[in-house]
């Protein structure tokens, strides 16, 4: 029998967030758009530095929801279900294809402090399909610059996006990607949060009633609108945090009935992950007994399938 995950507090030990902190539609002042965006981190900011046992799944299902938007933005098509088979059914260190190493970027992101180097920096943007160049030669120089800088947090992320656009058109991936960084950094999180490129194609980029051109980086409009954003990502962050923590109550509850050997790895790993394959193998755990206990786990309905599929299996909070 393993030992029983604590209890874990569902609301109101989680931050909620009033309905005056977010717009309820186009922001025309960008006194508004900071208000909007200050008590929207405000409140995302009391959740991370809290560090629930489900943040690691928490901020991996945030970076698979930007990695739909950045793959759409690379001119792909994949979406949620499509991108997780392709990084979670790869073979093992096999190659997930341009899509999955999309995703890839944005889950390295979620799992490490917010820092970059010269070496860190060369591998996202393969990830990310970008040639390296001598216009990236002090980019994580800038980087740095901006998190010891006095802009504030919204603002310092606009400027990293407009900078990485300035130097290279065709790089607005990694312009997204260290934007979320600089934005952890200034904030003094312990890793980022992605959240700015799922809100890419949402009203907030949109020049006008929301209905216009997009705004990319370096636009005018476009440190207003990455407020908005961060004020409607950060909501839509506690939604998910909120949904996330009442199933991982669940799963806690759950965890004092299990039997099998090696079980409180697999536990462990639906806490920190976004999803768990059906065949997962470990040393105290055969595929076998794995299936066995997410079969159970699901009786519960302290897991769900999110493959819809009768066999290759992925399981998830």
């Amino acid at each position: 029998m393993i030992r029983a995950i604590q209890p874990l507090a569902v609301p109101p030990a989680l931050p909620r967030m009033p309905a005056w902190t977010l717009p309820d539609g186009p922001v025309a002042s960008d006194a508004d758009a900071a208000f909007y965006a200050g008590a929207a981190l405000c409140a995302l900011d009391n959740l991370v530095r809290s560090e629930p046992a489900w943040a690691g799944s928490w901020r991996q299902r945030l970076a698979l929801k930007c990695a739909v938007a950045a793959v759409r933005l690379a001119g792909r098509t994949e979406e949620e279900a499509a991108l997780r088979d392709a990084w979670y059914l790869r073979p093992a260190s096999g190659d997930p294809g341009p899509a999955g190493s999309i995703l890839g970027a944005w889950r390295h992101l979620a799992s490490r402090p917010p820092t970059i180097d010269a070496g860190g920096l060369a591998q996202i943007t393969e990830w990310l399909g970008l040639r390296i160049d001598d216009r990236y030669d002090k980019l994580a120089e800038t980087v740095e610059e901006l998190a010891a800088g006095d802009k504030p947090a919204p603002l310092a992320a606009a400027a990293i996006a407009g900078h990485v656009v300035a130097g290279r058109g065709d790089a607005e991936l990694l312009a997204w990607w260290l934007a979320d960084l600089v934005l952890a950094r200034k904030l003094g999180w312990s890793r980022p949060v992605p959240l700015l490129v799922a809100q890419l194609y949402s009203p907030a980029f949109r020049s006008g009633d929301g209905r216009g051109k997009r705004i990319r980086p370096g636009d005018a409009a476009f440190e207003r609108a990455v407020c908005v954003a961060l004020a409607n990502g950060a909501g839509d962050g506690l939604r998910l945090a909120l949904d996330i923590a009442r199933r991982a109550e669940r799963l806690a509850a759950a965890t004092p009935k299990l039997r099998a050997k090696g079980a409180g790895e697999a536990i462990r790993r639906l806490l920190d992950d976004d999803a768990v394959p059906g065949t997962l193998s470990t040393r105290n755990l055969s595929r076998f007994a794995a299936r066995r206990l997410f079969e159970r786990l699901q009786t519960f309905e302290a897991v769900r399938e999110l493959s819809g599929r009768a066999s290759f299996r992925l399981y998830g909070l």
